[in-house]
Formats: C-alpha cells, sequence, structure tokens
C-alpha cells in the first residue's frame, strides 16, 4: 500500500481508459476500388486508433502508400483515394504503445523492398522481444527508420524473404522469431497476406465479398460489415493467410499455444456491434450489467452509462435491477484527438470537453453510473464531481470490470504499474478518492461469463497478473513495480 495519500496521486496527462494499440485492414478484390473499401473500413475501426491513418494499395505491378498523423478523415481526401489505384489494400490506424508519439515516421502501413518486390504491413499488438531483433538486424546492416516494433517486423519478414526467395517463407521464418502479441495485414504488388501469433492475443476476423468479389480482413467485424463482407472466421493463432489471383489459400505457420484473447477487446476496445468468439461484443457487455446488478445491488433512482462502452452494460444494470434506465451524460465525438489543441482555460474544463451532464434529468437523483473501468482514476473523479455539481444526490459508480492492476505488455497502453491506482489502492481507498457514495468492480470470473467462453481461452493478465507470454526481464523491469503474486 503507498505510504502517501491519494489525494497526492499524481496522474500524467494521459488518457483514462487503457488504450488500442491499432486497426489493421485488408482487402483483395478484383475489380473493385481497394483504396475506397479500406476507407470505409478503417472509418468503422477509428476506435482503435485516432493518433494516424495510412492505406497501401497495389494493382498487381506497382504499390503506393498515403499515410498522416490525424483522423482518418483528417489524412485522406477525395483527391488521394483517386490517386490510389488498385484491387488490392492495406490500411491502418495507430494509437502508440511503442515507438515515439506523433511521429509521422511512426504511421503506418511500413513499407520495406524485397530484390524487385515492395511490401506494405500494418500491425496490431506489441512485440515483447522487439529490442533485442533491432539489435540483431542492427549488427547485420539492417537500418532503422523509426522507433516502432512494426518496423522490426517488416524488416525481419524482409531478411528472411531475401535468404528464401520467397515471401511466404520469410514470413515463417519471422514468425518463429517473434514474440509477443502480432495481427497482421500485409501485401506485395501480388498478394495479400495475413498473420497471428500463436496465442491470438489481438483479434483478426476473415470475411468474404459477396458474389466471390474478394476476400476481407480486418481487426474486427464491424469492420467487415461496413463493405458488405460476409464474417467467414478467425485468422487462427499461428496461421498465415495468403491471397493471390483471388484464392485464398492457408497453413499453420507456427504451432499454436495457448488461446489468449485480449479479454478487454469484450470490455472496452471492441465495438459493440462486433462479434468475437462467436459472441456479440453487446451482448457481453449487457451481459456484465446484469451480473453487477446481482452482485452490487443499491437502492437508487436512475441508472446511466458512460459513453460509449459503458452503454450496454447500463442497459443491463438497469434490466438485473429493475431500476430506470436513462441517459444522464451526451458525449462531444468530434472533440477528440485533432491537430487543433484547446486553449489553457478549455483545458481547465477537462473532461466537459469530452462528458456534459443533463441536469434536467440528473438533478436530485440517486444515480448508479455504469464504466467499463478505473484505470488511473483522474477522469472518474472528475466525472463524479461534474455529476454532483449537476445536482446528483448520490453517484454510485458500478465497473463491468474487475480493478486493472497489472501493466500490459502485449499491446495495449497502460503505462507503468505505478500509474494503475488499482496496484497501489483498497476499493474503499479509491471509492474516497473519486468521490463517489459507493463503488463496486465486476468480479473477473462474472467478467469472463459474460463472454460465454471459459477463462483459459483469454488473456487476463490486466486483471490477475498471469501473462501469457513470457516476458523478458529487462522489459518487466521498465513497467512493474510489484511481482505476481504480491
Amino acid at each position: 500500500m503507498s505510504e502517501s495519500p491519494l489525494d497526492d496521486w499524481i496522474f500524467s496527462d494521459r488518457p483514462e481508459n487503457p488504450e488500442e494499440a491499432c486497426g489493421v485492414f485488408g482487402v483483395y478484390a478484383e475489380g473493385e476500388d481497394g483504396a475506397r473499401l479500406a476507407y470505409f473500413g478503417l472509418h468503422a475501426l477509428q476506435h482503435r486508433g485516432q493518433e494516424s491513418a495510412g492505406i497501401a494499395v497495389a494493382d498487381g505491378h506497382s504499390l503506393m502508400v498515403v499515410k498522416n498523423l490525424g483522423l482518418v478523415p483528417q489524412v485522406f481526401s477525395e483527391s488521394d483515394l483517386t490517386s490510389l489505384q488498385g484491387h488490392m489494400a492495406v490500411g491502418h490506424t495507430r494509437y502508440s504503445t511503442t515507438g515515439a508519439s506523433k511521429k509521422w515516421e511512426n504511421a503506418q502501413p511500413v513499407i520495406s523492398s524485397i530484390g524487385p518486390n515492395t511490401i506494405a504491413l500494418a500491425h496490431n499488438g506489441n512485440l515483447v522481444n522487439a529490442s533485442s531483433l533491432r539489435d540483431e538486424l542492427h549488427s547485420l546492416g539492417t537500418r532503422f527508420r523509426s522507433t516502432s516494433d512494426s518496423e522490426v517486423m517488416v524488416r525481419l519478414v524482409d531478411h528472411f524473404t531475401q535468404a528464401h526467395q520467397s515471401i511466404r517463407g520469410g514470413i515463417r521464418d519471422a514468425m518463429r522469431m517473434m514474440r509477443g502479441a502480432y495481427s497482421v495485414v500485409m501485401m506485395s504488388e501480388e498478394a495479400l497476406y495475413a498473420f497471428r501469433d500463436p496465442s491470438g492475443v489481438r483479434p483478426l476476423a476473415l470475411g468474404k465479398l459477396p458474389d466471390d468479389r474478394g476476400w476481407v480482413i480486418a481487426s474486427e467485424t464491424c469492420a467487415l460489415d461496413i463493405v458488405g463482407a460476409e464474417f467467414v472466421r478467425d485468422v487462427a493463432p499461428g496461421e498465415l493467410v495468403r491471397v493471390k489471383n483471388g484464392v485464398l489459400e492457408s497453413e499453420q505457420a507456427v504451432p499454436s499455444e495457448k488461446p489468449s484473447l485480449c479479454v478487454f477487446e469484450f470490455v472496452y476496445f471492441a465495438r459493440p456491434d462486433s462479434v468475437m468468439y462467436d459472441t456479440s461484443v453487446y451482448e457481453a457487455r449487457r451481459r456484465q450489467g446484469m451480473a453487477l446488478a446481482e452482485i452490487a445491488p443499491v437502492e437508487a433512482d436512475l441508472v446511466i452509462g458512460v459513453p460509449d462502452s459503458g452503454i450496454p452494460g447500463a442497459v443491463g444494470y438497469a434490466q438485473g435491477s429493475g431500476l430506470p434506465y436513462g441517459e444522464g451524460l451526451v458525449k462531444n465525438r468530434y472533440v477528440g484527438r485533432t491537430f487543433i489543441s484547446p486553449t489553457q482555460s478549455l483545458r481547465q474544463q477537462g473532461i466537459r470537453l469530452k462528458l456534459n451532464p443533463l441536469r434536467h434529468i440528473i438533478e436530485g437523483k440517486r444515480l448508479v453510473v455504469v464504466d467499463d473501468s478505473i484505470v488511473r482514476g483522474n477522469t472518474s473523479k472528475k466525472m463524479v464531481q461534474l455529476l454532483k455539481d449537476a445536482g446528483a444526490a448520490e453517484v454510485h459508480m458500478r465497473l463491468t470490470s474487475p480493478p486493472v492492476m497489472w501493466p500490459c505488455f502485449y499491446g495495449i497502453d497502460t503505462d507503468t504499474q505505478e500509474q494503475l491506482i488499482a496496484s497501489h489502492h483498497s476499493v474503499d481507498e479509491i471509492r474516497d478518492f473519486i468521490g463517489a457514495t459507493s463503488l463496486a468492480y465486476l468480479p473477473l470470473e462474472d467478467l469472463v461469463a459474460s463472454t460465454g467462453r471459459s477463462a483459459d481461452e483469454f488473456c487476463l493478465a490486466c486483471f490477475n497478473g498471469e501473462y501469457p507470454i513470457e516476458v523478458p526481464e529487462s522489459v518487466r523491469r521498465g513497467k512493474l513495480s510489484l511481482e505476481p503474486g504480491q
């Protein structure tokens, strides 16, 4: 337990929620506008990364890319899409977890030349052995332009492809070397590839366009929906997929290991209209709320959710408790990360830039407020005060996940363990710090039950400290202040 009082707790100026690394999208569709399909696919995946976006296209003979900092509509103009001609495309939305933030060089897809071929790679995840791989490649004469582990990956594929004179051979050998989480879409001038780490930590879905027009691969099924593709299956852990001349081929490039999909997909990251592990994300979140109503009931007048990920849980809590559900917070969806910084006075308004309370709905009410998680605590503290200032008589916080106590090494930006409030403070201390009337978390077993799957099919490390992929001591030391079991 920390010796300093919580009111002296120092928080960095960072988002409250864990931030997803990236969204990836790939398409092969003869006779179709690959860039435009990728553009709309990235729109559907914008929630997975708002720092930069990029699309690479190929037409069977040449490959070109447009990428920049900003949201998808900021990066691509109509003239950009018109100039990107080709029936194949890979796209990427980024939130940095490795590599300096807001550097153009770290935007993806990453491009590399391999003999007569060029490849474009888009990656979601994080390699835990990126540093040692970088050093090894550097000793062989490889030069790097960025600080991201995605460039390490593309240079590794480059290296082994030249040794094999085969891109698939290069990918296979690279997969044998890489440790960590990676869901990747990649293409050359002639073919689209996708591959996934042996534990399947980050999601990757395969879909088919109507009338056999082509194939789509994306981080979530919502990106398949927007382009009219039908979900076929997930890319399996350790699988390598290639689409060439319209034909899809698959192989088990490396042996699969214990399945370890990140359970936070069901809490926060995935869009509610996506499906993972054959389960509706919306339904899982609704069941989380229903379980909370049974585990942590409270006398109250109204249940509200924190937009957007807390809404299905609030619906479930209302259904499970019999309390009325209402909309008490309105989200400004267009303030997010843009190129225009607010003034100092606006920054001091803090949470009001993103959320505004409906005073006439909540004034005088005892509220149950359902949110997905508390990570650092600073935003929750501001939100509780915002509701009280708007006249709420009581604010009972209910979280659809357990306390986040351990940092992620596989592509989620939870920063160091010291910054995770639950790693050093009790539930009562956190309740007092954020100013809530009461506070309750969903137990881990109930979170897992909401997915309809078993605990051994997930990575639960941020809740229990059990990391499914071994993390080098040098990497652990940079983020952990406790060891599992403490």
